[in-house]
């Protein structure tokens, strides 16, 4: 026997399987969120109006803290979807297995076992609480330490809402508006008794709801064979389009009432606003035209860039 053929029977090491789970996840796909946690760290932090200090009294000493609290917000999130993700995947393996389109995810083609999931879950959160309370220790807040468990049973629901409720769309979208709420209190509490957090949050729920909608639309036979809960199983094709436009603009209307509410957020970001709204037209136009074809540039790559121009945007604008 070759040493190839009696080393392609070796069990997979830890570093392997976690590169599996990770390339099954899609870590990239924490673009989504994570502009929006960053956004909502600027509006509390230094020199934000917000946070009832502005740039001209904002010291020196308040920047290095803040990046600290940014760094520790970043491994959050990413510890945090990772969890939620994960949740995800070992819940669904079997429905996994029995769909065409995801047949081919580790845990449901048996190259992570649910041990390994159980695992990963551990380890992302006890991750998770250790980085929240940091917060506590490097910088005298603990609320993020007290909501990292709550937080973390939260955005792990709605992997299981499906199965009885075609609202799991905004379960999802939920579980990603969490981001800038507990982004801004991990930096200032305070922050949260201004509108603009919580209408950004609105946004998001939303607006993540709303291309969670478009994105069911290739799952629908396979939710409807299987009794899972979504809108386009519910209403068909046309209605879950329809859905999704009427979540679009009404969160687009809280992004508008987000931009007019901080005065931190200015001519910049309303630019990125105005963009938001030229590409939420565009992804259903994409939709319209192209129909499934269209899904992957619709639910992907426009929406990618509508959190990356929002973020980017806001942040400038709240630093300038």
């Amino acid at each position: 026997m070759t040493l190839h053929a009696a080393s392609s029977g070796l069990r997979p090491g830890p570093f392997a399987k976690l590169a599996t789970a990770a390339g099954d996840i899609k870590l990239a796909h924490s673009v989504f969120a994570l502009p929006f946690a960053v956004l909502a760290a600027f509006l509390a932090g230094p020199g934000s109006t917000q946070a009832g200090v502005s740039a001209d009294q904002a010291t020196a000493s308040s920047w290095p803290r803040f990046a600290g609290q940014l760094l520790l917000i970043v491994v959050c999130m990413v510890l945090a979807r990772t969890w939620a993700m994960l949740v995800n995947r070992v819940a669904d393996r079997r429905l996994d297995a029995d769909n065409p389109r995801t047949a081919r995810r580790a845990f449901a083609s048996g190259r992570l076992s649910v041990r390994d999931g159980l695992a990963m879950l551990a380890l992302c959160a006890v991750g998770f609480a250790a980085a929240c309370s940091l917060f506590g220790v490097l910088f005298g807040n603990w609320w993020p330490a007290w909501g990292a468990f709550p937080v973390l049973a939260w955005i792990a629901l709605y992997s299981f809402t499906k199965r009885f409720t075609a609202l799991c769309h905004l379960f999802l979208g939920s579980a990603l508006a969490t981001s800038p709420v507990a982004a801004a209190a991990a930096i200032d509490p305070a922050s949260l008794a201004s509108p603009t957090i919580w209408l950004l949050a609105v946004m998001v729920l939303l607006w993540v709801a709303g291309f969670d909608v478009i994105y069911a639309l290739q799952d629908l036979d396979h939710d409807r064979s299987a009794g899972l809960h979504s809108v386009p199983a519910r209403l068909g094709p046309g209605g879950a389009i329809w859905t999704s436009r009427a979540l679009h603009l009404v969160s687009f209307a809280a992004l508008v009432g987000a931009w007019q509410s901080q005065p931190g957020l200015g001519a910049l970001f309303l630019v990125g606003v105005a963009l938001t709204g030229a590409l939420l037209v565009t992804e259903h136009v994409v939709l319209a035209r192209r129909g499934k074809a269209g899904l992957d540039m619709a639910f992907f790559t426009l929406n990618g860039v509508i959190s990356v121009v929002l973020g980017l945007t806001g942040v400038v604008d709240s630093v300038l």
